[in-house]
């Protein structure tokens, strides 16, 4: 293995590459460490201590702990996220875009450009409301050290460079570096905070915390993170493969033999978009709602928007239901994007090929969707498991709140409606995005050697397969 590990600084171009992403990952994290000026770190600090179990902590998590200090890069690449969703929403419902798309890689170099352009004005919308929320003085405190007319600018200003600056670096690395940019950001941002969580584990082993089942706690965590992690990667490994047959050509005066191969269906092509589209739209409304005046504001307090806000805050069923619904859609609608059955059927025309037992054209466009819905919803599946299953030992989920029937749930243990207090970094979510980008990297590395005539990481059992991301 070590041999193998050196061959890869033995290719000048993948070395250069592997040091070129390297440095940029180091800029980012440099990043982390430069707060926007007027700051109050200490009340920024434990104000979200008091709500990193929710949906301000997810954002924490992918954003690296920038939003918790709010440094320049706070907004991190979820503007880029929500426009990347935006567009590919609207290039199924709106002709003119879908047509643009189809013209090759001119209409792609265009419909990124507006990507670019609308991810700088959410940038803009979110940092103003980021610094509304900041600047409040009704709790009796205030986030900021200067004056509200200076800090508005100076924010919107701070995180709005820092956003682009962010989206500049992705598309570098996934330029001219190696993986993919935008995901590799998320990914060193969950791994560095792996430490915190750590130490958060290890002082609630200290004190504590869960009383006699503490010891049995720290071991069931510790072994289904294990658990969670083989089977992410047996997951994302595993594919559908339809068999592929070609018919005989004439070559010459020879007939050559028809060749049998496989149309691999991944079991989840989406990778975690589905995930992190999912929680990019349920954030919404929380943070809207924390706009003004944190967990007192106008929109908490009226008595018909108030209702709706708390019955979408995180743990709650329907915030529960609805993630699980936004999951499941954004799996189908992702693969809707990647995979086309009607230009895999014509293709396979085209050369002669087919699926035996299938007639060429509709009957085998009609078979591959059929294949895809259905191996698409076990992965669907998958991805709620991994997301739900942490949020019950992270922070629980409310079933006694349900009107009408919540006091049959009133008996449950509290670990299931309050859950275990667990950091971020020990949940389905971010173990799935870890995994899932250091797969896909090695994978491309492994390409890259493989291209060259070096062995492989995995040679016996088969290439490495990453996952399809971005």
């Amino acid at each position: 293995m070590l041999e193998k590990f050196l061959n890869i600084f033995r290719i000048k171009d993948l070395r250069t590459r592997i040091a070129f992403t390297l440095g940029l990952l180091a800029v980012y994290r440099l990043g982390a460490h430069i707060p926007t000026p007027g700051i109050n770190a200490d009340l920024l600090a434990q104000f979200f201590n008091q709500n990193s179990g929710g949906a301000l902590g997810l954002l924490d998590l992918f954003n690296g702990g920038n939003l918790r200090k709010l440094t320049i890069f706070a907004l991190g690449i979820m503007p880029y996220i929500t426009a990347s969703i935006i567009f590919q929403l609207l290039t199924v419902i709106y002709e003119p875009l879908a047509k643009l798309q189809k013209e090759g890689e001119l209409g792609r170099r265009k419909i990124t450009q507006w990507t670019r352009y609308v991810t700088v004005l959410l940038a803009i919308v979110q940092s103003f409301f980021i610094g509304l929320t900041l600047t409040n003085t009704s709790t009796g405190q205030s986030m900021v050290t200067i004056s509200k007319g200076e800090f508005l600018p100076l924010c919107v200003i701070t995180l709005t460079c820092g956003t682009a600056f962010i989206m500049w670096l992705g598309e570098q690395i996934t330029e001219r570096g190696i993986g993919n940019g935008m995901s590799l950001l998320i990914f060193t941002g969950i791994v560095v905070g792996l430490p915190r969580g750590i130490q958060d584990l290890y002082q609630k082993a200290n004190t504590q915390a869960w009383g006699s089942f503490t010891p049995v706690a720290i071991v069931l965590l510790i072994g289904m993170m294990v658990a969670v992690v083989a089977f992410i990667i047996f997951v994302e490994r595993s594919e559908r493969r339809i068999p592929i047959q070609s018919a005989k050509r004439m070559v010459g005066r020879s007939i050559s033999q028809s060749d049998n191969s496989f149309l691999p269906l991944k079991v989840n092509s989406g990778g975690v978009m589905p995930v992190i589209f999912a929680a990019s739209i349920l954030s919404a409304p929380l943070l809207l709602a924390n706009v003004s005046l944190f967990n007192s504001g106008p929109l908490r307090d009226n008595k018909y928007i108030g209702p709706i806000f708390r019955a979408l805050a995180p743990a709650e069923p329907w915030y529960v239901v609805l993630y699980i619904a936004a999951i499941i859609f954004f799996a189908y609608f992702y693969i809707s994007i990647i995979f086309r059955p009607d230009d895999i059927a014509d293709n396979m025309r085209k050369y002669g090929s087919f699926i035996p037992g299938i007639r060429p054209g509709k009957r085998t466009s009609d078979f591959i969707n059929d294949v895809l819905t259905r191996i698409t919803l076990v992965g669907a599946i998958y991805l709620v498991a991994i997301s739900i299953i942490p949020m019950l030992l992270i922070g629980g989920i409310r079933f006694n709140h349900i009107i009408l029937i919540g006091h049959f749930f009133d008996a449950m243990p509290s670990w299931v409606t309050n859950g275990l207090g667990l950091n971020f970094y020990f949940g389905g979510t971010s173990l799935l995005i870890v995994v899932g980008v250091a797969m896909d990297t090695v994978q491309q590395i492994e390409s890259q050697l493989i291209m060259r005539h070096y062995e492989g990481f995995a040679p016996k059992s088969g290439r490495i397969r990453g996952r399809k991301s971005w």
